[in-house]
Parts: structure tokens; C-alpha cells; sequence
């Protein structure tokens, strides 16, 4: 199996991805942002409103989730009951999310009805109905989808993790406070969207089959009525990582476990990136190896990249038993720290495929690349190409990867347990 791996690794390579990156500005600000993948019949999009979770008034958490549901319930003179035949007509795979600075509104779709599509979502973001009853309706699935954290504790467990780590209001829960939602009203919603839905503010990045030189005008003419408004500044609060605990007597402990890192906008991100590779790239890798295959201590454990614009950690989870809580724990923190005094040219060759191979699956998506330039773009100012990840991916070596580790030393952290018993953790 070794060897097989070996093998792989040395016949392994990406091919030449070269993207074109379309960009314009309307005349209030709102950045298009378009990513042409001729080779296929649809299209994808992702709106990034700058109206999310860290941005909400204080004792309004969840609004965010509330509002990005209600804004689909009727919007441009017709009803809700219309407006969903009018998008399932078309063929609409959609979602809504929230993020730490924005509501994310992604949709997949034929190329032919791309236009259509966008004029609709130009009445959900500019003319949302917005109706007292159609409101009552979004706030208790928002309740619902808070509620039911508690048949997912791994979900629970991160974003108790990003809430602990992240200085309030950037790691708000984005789902939301349950006292908050049962006291949210929709005059007060009503508010929150007319102070945040800046769309000046708005990134809206395009990924497959379209023609761009028509496409700019329709958006000039359906959103550049709204005038240009100046960012809102948001008062980050001081905080440091600590331990923190939530008692639950079920018969698993879930381990949440989070240590600054470099953000994307840094020289050493992909060095960043080829690490947690090493760490939580696979079954050959650090954690799965060391944890679950020589020592049995868990059923579930992974590390993975996470950032916001401002700050990033390398983030792991793992799910136990609590008589094998504080092993596992322990031993997690060994390795962190263990990667420092060297890695293999076959894990880096290994972690270096399973980020290429990620990448390629990610230039078959034509959703995955509209939310990947949305978001570059927010972070960087830019979007990278696919032809530039893959060279920095390159580029790392054992040597860079090290120096990086040894600039960066795993001796802080936050770590959260849900579960039946408490689990001591390293000081920090």
C-alpha cells in the first residue's frame, strides 16, 4: 500500500489551469466578479451581503438567519407561494447562508436562464415583500434549525469552538441565540436590513457558461439606483483562548480543539495549508494514523484550515468515549506540536496531491468557483486563479513548511467538550 502511494505521488501532476477573471465595478461600488468555464451549459452565482452574523445589532443574534429566509417569502409585487414557482420554474438549485460578515446567497442553474434568474434576485435583495406573518414563519425555522444543533454535536462543537476562539462579534453563532430569536421582532428586522443591505458593499461572482458584456449592464440597470454608503465598522471585543465545557450526559465526548494561525492574505498560507495537509489529509496522515489507527482512541477526528478576513486557526474535532476523552486530547496536542521537528518528502508529496486534487474538483463546480472568487475577493481584493494556487501549492517544500512551523509554534489554543465529564487541557 506504501509504495502504491509512493508511486502515485511521483506520477502526479495538475494540468495547466489557466482562468480568465472577469471584473467590473458598478457606479455604487458592488463588484462583479465573473469566472468563464466554457466547457459547460450552466451557471452558477454567489451574492455576498454584507449583513452577517458579526454585524448584527447587539441582542439580535440569529437575525441574519431570520432576515436571509424571510427576503424569499414574496419580493417584487409577488407572493411568496409565486416567487418559489417562479424559481423552481426556472430550474434553481439554491441555498442561503451566513457567514461572520455576510448573508451568502448561492444559486445553480441553466446558462440560458441566467438573466431571468438575476432579475428575481435583484427583487429579493431590493424589494422583499418583508410581511409581518410571512416573518413569524422564518423566525421559528430559525429556532428549529438552532434546536437541532442538538442531534448534530459535531456542528455544535464547531461553532462553539469559532464562538470561543473568534474575539465577539466575529465568532457569532451564526444560527443565532434562542432568548434573542424569541424576542426578535420584524420592525426590527425591518431596521437591520435597511442600515446593512449595503450594496455598494456587495460582491456578486459568476462561474460557468455567460456573456459578460451583457450581463454588466442588466446589473448596472437593476442595482446601481442604490447609492454608494460607507462601510459599517464593527468594535471587536478582546479575547483569549481558554478551555471551555458544556455538560452533556450522553455517552460520547466531543473534542473541539483551535490554534492561531496565519490568515490568507499572509506570505505563508499555503505553507499553512500544506501543514494541516500533512496533519488531516487522509488516512495516511499525522491524526488519523496516530489517534484513530495505532491507539483506537476515537471513532472521528480531522483538522482542517479555517479564516475569517481579520484572523485564522488550524481547527480539529474529535469524537470519543470519556474514558478515552483526555488521551485522545493529549495526544492531538502531541502532534500539533510534533510537526515542528520534521516532515517526510513523502507526506509532503502526499499533502501536496490531496490539495491539488481538491483544487481540480473545484474547477469542475461552477458553484464551487463563484463562492471561491466571492470570497478571495472579499479576504484578498482579488481572486487567484486556479493556475496561481496551483504554482503556490508547488512551491512549498519540507524546508518552507518547517520554517513556517517553527515562525509559528502550536502552543496556543481553545478547545470546547461537549459531554458527560470535563478533560484537562494544556495551559495556555
Amino acid at each position: 500500500m506504501r509504495s502504491a502511494q509512493k508511486s502515485n505521488a511521483r506520477a502526479f501532476k495538475l494540468p495547466v489551469m489557466t482562468e480568465k477573471i472577469d471584473i467590473y465595478k458598478l457606479a455604487n461600488g458592488m463588484t462583479i466578479l465573473g469566472i468563464p468555464m466554457s466547457q459547460v451549459q450552466s451557471a452558477s452565482f454567489d451574492f455576498l451581503l454584507p449583513a452577517g452574523a458579526a454585524v448584527m445589532p447587539d441582542n439580535c443574534c440569529g437575525a441574519s438567519a431570520v432576515i436571509s429566509d424571510w427576503i424569499f417569502r414574496g419580493a417584487g409585487g409577488k407572493t411568496s407561494k409565486e416567487l418559489t414557482d417562479r424559481l423552481d420554474g426556472l430550474g434553481l438549485h439554491r441555498k442561503s447562508g451566513v457567514e461572520s460578515k455576510h448573508i451568502a446567497l448561492s444559486a445553480a442553474l441553466e446558462a440560458e436562464n441566467l438573466h431571468q434568474v438575476i432579475e428575481l434576485y435583484a427583487d429579493i435583495i431590493l424589494k422583499p415583500a418583508l410581511d409581518s406573518q410571512q416573518f413569524e414563519y422564518s423566525r421559528q425555522l430559525a429556532l428549529h434549525s438552532l434546536a437541532s444543533l442538538e442531534d448534530d454535536p459535531m456542528q455544535k462543537t464547531l461553532l462553539m469552538l469559532a464562538e470561543h476562539f473568534y474575539p465577539d462579534p466575529l465568532g457569532r453563532n451564526p444560527l443565532g441565540k434562542q432568548d434573542d430569536l424569541q424576542k426578535l421582532t420584524a420592525e426590527k428586522c425591518i431596521q437591520i436590513i435597511s442600515e446593512n443591505f449595503n450594496i455598494g458593499g456587495t460582491v456578486l461572482a459568476i462561474a460557468g457558461k455567460y456573456d459578460f458584456q451583457k450581463l454588466c449592464p442588466l446589473l448596472e440597470k437593476l442595482f446601481a439606483g442604490k447609492k454608494p454608503e460607507k462601510a459599517k465598522d464593527i468594535n471587536v471585543k478582546k479575547q483569549s483562548p481558554a478551555y471551555h465545557h458544556q455538560q452533556h450526559d450522553g455517552a460520547q465526548v466531543h473534542i473541539g480543539i483551535i490554534t492561531p494561525t496565519v490568515t490568507p492574505q499572509s506570505a505563508d498560507y499555503y505553507n499553512a495549508r500544506v501543514a494541516v495537509a500533512v496533519l488531516s489529509g487522509g488516512m495516511s496522515s499525522r491524526l488519523f494514523t496516530e489517534v484513530r489507527e495505532k491507539r483506537g482512541l476515537c471513532y472521528a477526528i480531522w483538522a482542517s484550515y479555517h479564516s475569517l478576513k481579520e484572523m485564522a486557526g488550524i481547527r480539529c474535532y474529535a469524537g470519543t468515549t470519556p474514558d478515552k476523552a483526555q488521551e485522545t486530547y493529549n495526544v492531538i496536542i502531541t502532534e500539533f506540536k510534533r510537526l515542528a521537528e520534521g516532515i517526510g518528502e513523502d507526506e509532503l508529496k502526499r499533502a501536496k496531491i490531496g490539495l491539488q486534487s481538491s483544487l481540480i474538483m473545484q474547477s469542475e463546480s461552477t458553484i464551487a468557483r463563484a463562492q471561491a472568487a466571492a470570497t478571495d475577493y472579499y479576504i484578498l481584493g482579488k481572486v487567484r486563479g486556479l493556475d496561481e494556487i496551483k504554482q503556490q501549492i508547488e512551491k512549498t517544500t519540507v524546508k518552507s513548511v518547517l520554517d513556517f512551523l517553527r515562525k509559528n509554534p502550536f502552543d496556543k489554543s481553545c478547545s470546547v467538550t461537549i459531554g458527560p465529564a470535563e478533560i484537562k487541557t494544556v495551559s495556555t
